[in-house]
């Protein structure tokens, strides 16, 4: 039988030998984590290497994501589905062992990480994920819902502010089968961290309302295993804490000549140093092979089969107990939104077009949450501390307390970044689809979760409000005018810009719908007027743009396209436009990304070719709408920050009216007399 540390070393040499191959990447910090992995993985972690989506599984997060090769390393002597030749291929183009982990390539890997911190803060939201559906689905005698979140995390993460936020919170719910084992080895990239990271760490995550098991040498199987167990049996206690476990490691464990240095931290050790390693540790075996007593050791398929087939078997007996529960957990989990939701979003657009009634698309968007929310229990919603403001708040739900889970909402606090890991985390797990509002202001705290959320492609609802200017008096600092097009150009992501309460009912439906990436909404403060629509225009609301009122007497000489609150004002430009005899297309753009990816017969029909004098009117930056206006058109957009004043002044002072919006097409009009 293997000893302990050659199942560690097993890793510390795929390691070593994958980034020497590559020529690039990151061998310390996965020699210096290896003995805690092989504790973790070969002594506590539940998983089933042959079905990495089960979903009582614990859940294993590498937030110190440089430290890839680790969690592949892991995955493979485990027996998942990726082979030795994965490894080999280790940073190469379209292998399933990239740079940093990522979710959807590699089996077994639950997130994506890299951006330091990102993984501690989601992995909050998957142990939120795990106690809230535990309250939701779990009956006496029956527990389906029962599993840990572990994290491994670095001294990068902690440094970084997300960690913070996310430390802060977990601590505050109680999050106690969460679990962080942080790899101390006071080495970052720079050199020994002491003279720019001289936290007292222990005693700020006792001050977070953790448990702390300080002084652990990570390199002492005996000691890693007590002080996780000591982690797992505070779980079990009313009122428990998460857990961190500060690991005392050296950097490239067992590199005799760059152990405990940063010359390990991001670059191979070279052939030199890796044979010296293997001389020090005992390791005889050549790059890439593993010898076949140690390989059957890490196997972890036939464990991994029996207690998955443990839980298939209580959740047989809860199913004939509860059928109905077993029924609902089964779809919440499969992604399928209950029968019938989409109908209800139809119906509700319909009564609000025949309404008619103005209103800031914020609280258009409550009321749309009021109708859906109750019909589509995986919902979960939240704000950063601006529940009032930006209508996240549904009429009758409740929200989570440290006392109570049995609640939907989650009051984040001001914390916009560490919301967005979370609810990263929260549809990572499965079970919840959620969704949290902020100032759009404020995307920019949020961009790199927001980032990751398209990357993994999850149906993560972003709620941004306070659209635009017209916020006013709170100024400039408030103002958002540079953040639609930045999220506008994240790949995979959709932005809707509702021009009125249909539209926003539009947007949501396509935001619940959508199961392969997020969608953000863009939201108004002010008042928005409902505009006229026949049943065939509002079908056409799905696709992104659509013309709202065509022209009249013939094809169109000129086209606006607007979003949000200037559709309003387009419509009014066209109408005096109209009296100049000028036949005049108004098309509504709510969503540019979902209007690019109809047919082309489609974008031809509302944006036609021939027709150049075109203008693009939003109270946003102005360049983006270069591409749909073409260098022969003209934007009504900010090219500057705003300016504090009421939004209405503000909205007037940046030549967002009718006398600016003819101005800018008699430029365009090319060949007609409207420069008269």
């Amino acid at each position: 039988m293997p000893t302990r540390k050659e199942l560690a070393n097993a890793i510390r040499f795929l390691s070593m030998d994958a980034v020497e191959k590559a020529k690039s990447g990151h061998p310390g910090a996965p020699m210096g984590m290896a003995d805690m992995a092989e504790v973790l993985w070969n002594d506590f972690l539940k998983h089933n290497p042959e079905n990495p989506k089960w979903p009582d599984r614990d859940r294993f997060v590498l937030s110190n994501g440089h430290a890839s090769m680790l969690l592949y390393s892991l995955l493979h002597l485990s027996g998942y589905d990726l082979s030795m030749e994965d490894i080999k291929a280790f940073r190469q183009l379209h292998s399933k062992t990239p740079g940093h982990p990522e979710y959807g390539l590699t089996p077994g890997v639950e997130t994506t990480t890299g951006p330091l911190g990102q993984g501690i803060a989601t992995a909050v939201g998957m142990a939120l994920a795990e106690r809230l559906l535990a309250e939701e689905f779990n009956r006496d005698g029956h527990a389906i819902v029962d599993h840990y979140t572990y994290v491994f995390m670095g001294d990068g993460c902690m440094m970084e502010g997300l960690s913070h936020e996310a430390a802060s919170l977990a601590g505050t719910l109680g999050l106690s089968k969460l679990i962080a084992l942080w790899d101390d080895n006071g080495i970052s990239i720079d050199g020994p961290v002491r003279d720019w990271f001289a936290d007292d760490t222990p005693a700020r995550f006792k001050a977070y309302g953790w448990q702390v098991i300080a002084g652990v040498d990570g390199h002492d199987p005996v000691a890693l295993k007590k002080a996780i167990a000591k982690a797992r049996k505070e779980a079990g206690k009313d009122g428990g804490r998460p857990t961190l476990i500060c690991c005392r490691t050296t950097i490239a464990f067992g590199s005799p000549g760059k152990g405990g240095s940063a010359k390990s931290h991001g670059s191979p050790l070279g052939e030199e140093e890796i044979a010296a390693a293997r001389k020090l540790l005992g390791w005889n075996s050549p790059p890439f092979e593993i010898p076949a007593a140690i390989k059957s050791a890490w196997d972890a398929r036939k464990k991994g089969k029996t207690a998955e087939k443990r839980w298939n078997d209580r959740f047989r007996a809860y199913a004939a107990a509860h059928p109905e529960l077993a029924d609902e957990f089964t779809r919440r989990m499969s992604g399928e939104l209950p029968k019938g939701w989409d109908k209800l979003l139809d119906d509700h657009m319909v009564a609000v077009q025949k309404a008619g009634e103005a209103k800031a698309s914020r609280i258009s968007s409550k009321e749309v949450l009021d109708v859906a929310a109750p019909a589509i229990p995986e919902l979960l919603g939240g704000s950063a501390d601006l529940t009032g403001s930006v209508g996240t708040l549904w009429k009758g739900a409740k929200a989570v307390t440290p006392d109570d889970f049995s609640g939907r909402y989650i009051s984040y606090g001001v914390r916009e970044f560490c919301m967005s890991c979370m609810m990263n985390g929260l549809a990572l797990h499965g079970g919840y689809i959620p969704y949290a509002g902020t100032f759009l202001v404020f995307a920019d705290y949020a961009k790199n979760a927001v980032r990751l959320s398209s990357l993994m492609r999850q149906r993560v609802i972003y709620v941004y409000t306070h659209d635009s200017i017209m916020v006013g008096e709170d100024g400039p600092t408030h103002q958002p005018v540079e953040q639609l097009a930045m999220l506008r150009l994240i790949p995979d992501m959709q932005v809707w810009r509702p021009c009125d309460a249909v539209e926003t009912s539009a947007a949501w439906k396509a935001a619940l719908g959508r199961k392969d990436g997020p969608t953000c909404l863009a939201l108004s403060r002010q008042n928005l007027p409902v505009v006229p629509r026949d049943a065939r225009t509002l079908a056409n609301i799905a696709r992104g743009g659509y013309v709202l009122k065509d022209s009249k007497g013939g094809a169109p000489e000129i086209i606006l396209i607007a979003t949000g609150s200037e559709v309003s004002l387009a419509l009014a430009a066209s109408e005096a436009l109209e009296k100049k005899g000028r036949r005049v297309r108004v098309v509504s753009m709510p969503s540019a990304e979902v209007f690019a990816a109809q047919d082309r017969d489609w974008r031809e029909s509302v944006l036609p070719h021939e027709v150049r004098a075109r203008v693009a009117i939003e109270a946003a930056s102005a360049d983006w709408w270069r591409k749909y206006v073409g260098l022969d058109g003209r934007v009504v957009g900010m090219r500057s920050f705003g300016e504090s004043a009421p939004g209405a002044a503000v909205y007037d002072y940046f030549g967002f009216k009718v006398d600016k919006i003819l101005e800018e097409v008699k430029t365009v009009c090319l060949n007609c007399d409207c420069k008269e």
